[in-house]
């Protein structure tokens, strides 16, 4: 198995698991303690119209996807919190239109059509030096924010309401955390891709819920079975030549149903006899 890190794009994809797995832990354990996985899924399929618009006009496409996820996420909260707008309507309208955008401009881009499934559902051996920059800027970023202002965060993911009775900058601190979201999703849309992206915000979040019931311990043990997801997995996919993607992810839902499994059965193990 050593002498997989005699290839670069494998160290760079081995780099790419560990910062995507920080990023996604923490800003993850965020998005399931606030309920928004909806959102999230929301905006990593709108990013894909600006994938489209930028093969379109010969941009960069992480630049595309960029604007528009940010746009997606900062619209939802302007709209559902300035005009009352329902929040879900507004996260399909979005979702619907990102792809339906992504998709028309895609083909009608002139010459080679390019490949769809990178981007809907990653290819992590492809990553590249600048993308590992880009994470790498993400996760530092996200870790000092979290370290510098962990309970303003935790005191506006369980309650809100007690949060801007304190004097919190609460919108700032959401959209700021959005924003942040936002960056995470485009950013490892070549880990996992748009489709499967929102597991990784999911996963192993949950599954350290399964253990821990602290925010702060669940934000750490997130952190760490992420990277467990995604190494697993990368080491999986190029053992058997599989999408990167689809193995990380997979490999996450059995580690959530495996450890679901031992507390069920230790309960009802437990359990006393009627």
């Amino acid at each position: 198995m050593t002498d997989l890190f005699h290839y670069p794009f494998f160290v760079n994809a081995f780099i790419a698991a560990l910062l995507s797995s920080i990023s996604c832990g923490i800003l993850g354990s965020y998005i399931v303690s606030r309920r928004l996985v909806f959102i999230s899924g929301g905006i990593s399929h709108a990013s894909f119209g600006g994938v489209g618009i930028a093969y379109f006009l010969g941009l960069p496409p992480i630049l595309g996807a960029t604007a528009f996820s940010v746009i997606t996420s900062v619209g939802i909260h302007h709209f559902s919190r300035k005009h009352r707008l329902r929040e879900d309507s507004l996260i399909g309208i979005f979702w619907s239109l990102g792809m339906a955008v992504g998709i028309i401009f895609i083909f009608l881009t002139p010459g080679y059509a390019v490949n769809l499934n990178a981007y809907l559902f990653g290819d992590i051996l492809t990553v590249s030096t600048t993308e590992l920059w880009l994470l790498g800027a993400l996760a530092i970023t996200v870790l000092i924010f979290f370290i510098l202002l962990f309970k303003e965060i935790q005191l506006i993911a369980f309650d809100e309401v007690y949060a801007r009775s304190r004097g919190l900058a609460v919108d700032l601190f959401s959209i700021t955390l959005l924003v942040l979201i936002s960056l995470t999703i485009v950013f490892n849309i070549r880990t996992v891709g748009i489709i499967l992206v929102m597991s990784l915000l999911t996963l192993p979040q949950v599954t350290a819920n399964l253990f821990c019931k602290r925010f702060s311990a669940m934000t750490f043990w997130a952190v760490v079975i992420a990277i467990v997801d995604t190494l697993l997995g990368l080491f999986i996919s190029f053992q058997l030549s599989i999408p990167s993607g689809a193995s990380i992810i997979f490999c996450a839902a059995s580690i959530y149903v495996l450890c679901a499994s031992i507390i069920w059965i230790k309960k009802k193990r437990n359990a006393p006899a009627i």
